[in-house]
């Protein structure tokens, strides 16, 4: 459970990692991303949640009052806080420059929530933690002793972007460039249309590929066609025949990536609807425009490979960051995830499968156990569908240590 923090307490902590940062760094991110979300509503809300650690921070740093899941992010930061206190010198210019990089571009605070979260989980289960990447630069990032039993621990970000051939974002930045297409066909053609689109290529960023398609359904529209074909994509547009009864149901989002998409709440329900209909690896969309309503679903030529994206990670990870003296533990924090994925992967038992395929590989010799989190656990811990104990655990029943009691409440198997 989240402590509870006096509001000075929180704005104390806030400014601390602030400071820590930098605070001239901090203002530039936060001008930067105010900007960046402020160019396009639907691009905006993706940016808003993958950059939702700092933007929490901001907020709290004015003096707003921290919900639960935001009270867990300020423990974090503390643990961040308290871990620069502790660490010499070098090591505290390390942290330095690893808070500077994630603020900058494209990367997040994610990584080093990441390790915090993963620190003060071993806390709570009585291990003493050390820093050893940041005091020392070691390969992995903390070392836990308990009961005269000890671990590394390497932690990493992977994004569930690599298991899929059609990337989220880049479904986002299309749905947003064709936006005033969808707009005006729907004020010429009043009705209901589901445009359906299936990529036996995939859609994975290249700005090529994103504006050849887009150049595909404008054309498509501007002559009426019904149907577009070639080897990258399948179009066919239909008018849309699933009823609206769901049309009041609502629904909400936030930073752990379950909402709707910030979507209005007259349109969840037809989503719902849609979900159903398409499966939950289809990616939607809805426009509307008075009574008009345009959807977009869209379907890579092949299902998702997200957990197999985590064990080809897995594979690469161990002989890089683990020392190979001690037993190694690699926690995994899945990014770009979202509940009904989350809850997809642990109730196919696709993440236990791919998790205990590595640990049978040469690679996984010197790991004892693999730990996997999302935002679900980082933000929502105790919500249905995140993991009871803060991760999902796989151990190895192979590993030489894998029934040490010292180490048993970092490596017994949660699933």
């Amino acid at each position: 459970m989240a402590r509870q923090h006096p509001a000075g307490s929180v704005s104390a902590t806030v400014a601390a990692l602030v400071d820590l940062a930098g605070a001239k760094i901090w203002a530039a991110r936060q001008q930067d991303l105010r900007a960046e979300i402020a160019r396009s509503p639907r691009v905006g809300r993706a940016l808003a949640q993958r950059h939702a650690i700092e933007l929490v921070l901001e907020k709290l740093r004015q003096g707003a009052a921290p919900s639960p899941g935001e009270a867990r992010v300020v423990a974090l930061a503390e643990t961040l806080v308290q871990a620069a206190a502790d660490l010499p010198a070098a090591g505290r210019a390390r942290l330095r420059a690893a808070l500077r990089a994630a603020l900058a571009g494209p990367d997040s605070l994610i990584p080093l929530f990441h390790l915090a979260r993963t620190a003060a989980l071993q806390q709570a289960r009585g291990f003493a933690v050390q820093f050893a990447g940041l005091a020392e630069e070691a390969p992995f990032d903390l070392l836990i002793r308990r009961n005269g039993a000890e671990a590394e621990i390497a932690c990493d970000v992977v994004s569930a972007e690599e298991g899929r051939d059609v990337q989220r974002s880049s479904w986002v930045r299309l749905i947003d460039a064709i936006d005033p297409d969808l707009q005006r066909w729907l004020a010429d053609h009043p009705g209901r249309y589901l445009l359906k689109l299936t990529l036996p290529q995939g859609l994975r960023g290249e700005a090529g590929g994103l504006a050849a398609l887009h150049r595909r359904i404008h054309a498509m529209l501007a002559e009426s066609r019904r149907a577009d074909q070639d080897e990258a994509a399948v179009l066919r547009l239909d008018p849309l025949m699933l009823a609206a009864a769901q049309l009041g149901e609502s629904g909400a989002g936030g930073p752990d990536g379950t909402g709707q998409d910030g979507m209005a709440p007259d349109r969840v329900g037809l989503v719902s609807s849609l979900r159903r209909e398409f499966g939950h690896q289809a990616h939607l969309a809805v426009m509307a425009r008075g009574p008009g309503v345009f959807v977009l679903a869209a379907r890579a030529g092949r299902e998702d490979e997200v957990a197999a994206a985590i064990r080809r990670r897995l594979a690469a990870l161990a002989p890089a960051r683990l020392s190979g003296t001690r037993p190694g533990i690699l926690a995994m924090f899945v990014e770009d995830t979202d509940r009904a994925e989350w809850r997809h992967l642990r109730e196919r038992l696709e993440l236990e499968g791919e998790a205990r395929q590595f640990l049978t590989h040469p690679a996984a010799r010197g790991v004892v156990a693999v730990t996997c989190a999302s935002r679900l656990e980082l933000f929502g811990a105790g919500a249905p569908d995140a993991a009871p104990d803060g991760e999902w655990r796989f151990r190895n029943p192979a590993h030489p240590a894998a029934k040490a009691a010292g180490l048993a409440p970092a490596v017994l198997s949660s699933m």
